[in-house]
């Protein structure tokens, strides 16, 4: 069998923090990794930061470093049977005097029973856990497991630093790049700030062995060919996330299906479609269905519970119920109107009315003075202004003639004539 090449973007990882494009706040005289490596002790922490970034490269330097057994795993290929081998490992070696340095690339995977499984090994300090993540780990990440760890936080990378990796390969690779000028400059554009993607570009166009070099459109076309489908990181990503919501918004919920399914093959986190149904649950329908927002972070706390695949029916009853809701965008264009309002009228205070009186000076100035407690009225409502004096009463929420919003509608309609007369 004929070994397939090592592909350039591991031919050019870094082996030391010197060699690391990017991320200089934390490495560098007087950063945190720095001093991890000046004082041979590690500590467990999550790599938080979009891909391409330089998580997994930074993992293998402290474990090098550090002269610590490293042990890297992929959460997205990975079940408790090999979560339970890798733990007894370490258990054995660290009896031997050594902690081991776990690296768990896209920990985010995990669902909560496998990231409470790391606990009892991270806090006898039989594990030093590196986890790698793009997603938010406050929301991705057991509050205990985050407890036990530093976050740090690492950027795309700057369009400096992606030169800087041209450079490097073009001497790796001993010739330059056969691109004019202003495609150079769009070779990093689609990268993106990912290192290796843009690594992966610069493999694809070093093997057409071209004479003349590349303008733009003939880049965008070389690259587009060899791309992948469907990149979750990429134009791919927002391509199909769109086509998801626009189907939810147009009631059709076998479009929406499918879309879903296709990011869900092309590898996208459950959880982060699930967080997009929760937007659309108020964005999209708000109260023309009370119940969609309830609806969908069941779905949510359900596939967070179960995980993958059992807990995407789930996601599936939660996304058929978003579609065949009944819609209205009436919340999404209130709000902006009442923040409007808000930042254009100032620190104006709330009439004296309705503000509490707990002192004999407070009442002295009228504070509370003229309140009408709603209960106390016939139809349970006083009809008084609750705006700042100086500003005139605005109407921001508009239901609509959908679902529960007609019932909503009639309210407001009967409540303006009961102010009017009032």
């Amino acid at each position: 069998m004929v070994k397939k090449p090592t592909p350039l973007p591991e031919q050019l990882r870094p082996l030391n923090l010197n060699d690391v494009v990017g991320q200089q706040h934390l490495i560098g005289e007087g950063k945190p990794l720095t001093r991890f490596i000046e004082k041979k002790q590690l500590y467990s922490m999550i790599f938080w930061g979009p891909p391409g970034s330089g998580k997994t490269s930074l993992a293998h330097i402290l474990a090098q470093a550090c002269h610590m057994p490293f042990v890297s795993l992929s959460a997205i290929f990975s079940g408790v049977g090999e979560l339970k081998k890798i733990f007894e490992k370490a258990q054995n070696t660290f009896e031997e005097g050594h902690s081991t340095l776990l690296f768990v690339d896209e920990i985010h995977r995990f669902n909560r029973a496998q990231q409470d499984s790391f606990l009892p090994y991270v806090e006898k300090g039989i594990i030093t856990l590196i986890g790698a993540t793009t997603e938010n780990p406050s929301f991705e990440l057991n509050g205990a497991l985050l407890s036990r760890c530093q976050v740090f936080r690492l950027h795309r990378l700057s369009a400096e630093d992606l030169e800087e990796i041209i450079r490097r390969a073009e001497v790796y690779l001993k010739h330059p790049l056969p691109l004019a000028e202003e495609a150079r400059a769009f070779l990093i554009e689609m990268a993106d700030g990912d290192g290796r993607m843009l690594l992966n570009f610069i493999e694809v166009i070093s093997e057409e062995k071209s004479i003349k070099p590349f303008d733009s459109k003939e880049l965008s076309i070389l690259l587009t060919k060899r791309a992948p489908l469907y990149d979750k990181s990429q134009e791919g990503h927002y391509n199909l996330i769109s086509a998801f919501h626009k189907s939810l918004r147009g009631s059709d919920p076998d479009a929406a299906l499918y879309w879903f399914a296709r990011m869900l093959e092309g590898g996208e986190d459950p959880l982060y479609i699930g967080r997009r149904m929760i937007r659309f649950a108020s964005e999209d329908i708000g109260l023309a269905d009370p119940q969609a927002l309830v609806q969908v972070l069941a779905g949510v706390e359900a596939y967070e519970r179960l995980g993958s695949p059992e807990g995407e029916l789930a996601l599936v009853q939660a996304l058929v119920y978003l579609a065949t809701a009944p819609k209205s965008n009436a919340l999404y264009r209130a709000f902006p109107k009442a923040l409007k309002e808000a930042q254009s009228s100032g620190s104006l205070m709330p009439p004296q009315h309705i503000l509490n009186a707990p002192t004999k000076l407070m009442k002295s100035e009228g504070y509370g003075k003229g309140y009408i407690y709603d209960h106390d009225t016939p139809e349970g409502f006083s009809g008084q202004s609750y705006f700042p004096e100086k500003i005139s009463r605005k109407s921001f929420y508009q239901p609509v003639e959908r679902g529960f919003e007609r019932e909503i509608q009639k309210r407001l309609v009967y409540w303006k004539k009961l102010r009017e007369r009032k």
